[in-house]
């Protein structure tokens, strides 16, 4: 089976501004619409851990889930820290794959309802395949939210679901969504969220997701991070081009 080299791979991001829910639709979409091509290098000149050293292989996955970015500072455009809740979402781009995500998490953005089944959804890079003697819940991949339903809502849009492990799901991006959760409701304070599955030139599955959060009214002092999560599952190799895997 062809093994792809992360040298070669051109760190691509996708943008594209989608539905929006509870917002002032032109201050959100001012904000995101300078973004008009859907696949966009990354170049920064923040501090700390970029996305870039992780991808060429200067910080590969070596035992911890999670990453700290920038010192751990999300970066947010000001003007975002003016709104009203709302929820933005990717439209899919022509591989299927869903894109960046982001919200101003508040008490009106979180369900009032359980989550429903979402089990016919094939997000781009699917597979269903068990390996019973490596995972406790057998299988390889979940349908992950970008934005967790406990914090949107929204449980089926496939705008908001990407083909990621079960070890990314539950060990790596659950804790910050829980964190953001549990805040917001004990002090019913907002929380500004961004999600970014990072996926490398036409592949399929993302090769991780950034995720920033800064809680607005203390200015981050409660909530604040900015991470990368891989997308990986101890004891099994995946090729994020086409989501197939194998064991190590």
């Amino acid at each position: 089976m062809k093994r792809h080299r992360f040298s070669n791979w051109l760190l691509v991001i996708v943008f594209s501004v989608g539905a929006v829910v509870s917002t002032k639709p032109s201050l959100v979409g001012d904000l995101l619409s300078h973004l008009d091509s859907r696949f966009i290098s990354v170049q920064s000149d923040v501090t700390g851990v970029l996305l870039s050293d992780i991808i060429d292989g200067v910080l590969p996955y070596n035992g911890q889930i999670a990453i700290e970015l920038n010192g751990n500072k999300p970066v947010f455009e000001q003007p975002l820290f003016d709104q009203e809740p709302f929820v933005s979402l990717s439209e899919l781009d022509s591989l299927g794959r869903s894109g960046q995500a982001l919200a101003i998490i508040s008490p009106e953005t979180m369900p009032t309802e359980a989550r429903g089944e979402m089990g016919l959804l094939r997000p781009a890079g699917w597979h269903t395949i068990r390996y019973d003697d490596l995972i406790e819940d057998k299988y390889l991949y979940n349908r992950c939210h970008i934005i967790g339903y406990q914090l949107c809502g929204i449980n089926s849009d496939p705008r908001d679901i990407f083909t990621g492990t079960r070890y990314l799901n539950v060990e790596g991006m659950l804790p910050y969504e829980n964190m953001v959760a549990s805040y917001v409701r004990r002090y019913k304070a907002p929380v500004l969220y961004r999600v970014t599955p990072i996926y490398i030139d036409a592949g399929l599955v993302p090769y991780g997701v950034q995720m920033e959060a800064c809680s607005i009214k203390d200015n981050g002092k409660s909530i604040c991070f900015n991470v990368f999560v891989y997308n990986i599952q101890p004891g099994i190799e995946i090729d994020y081009f086409t989501g197939d895997s194998w064991v190590k």
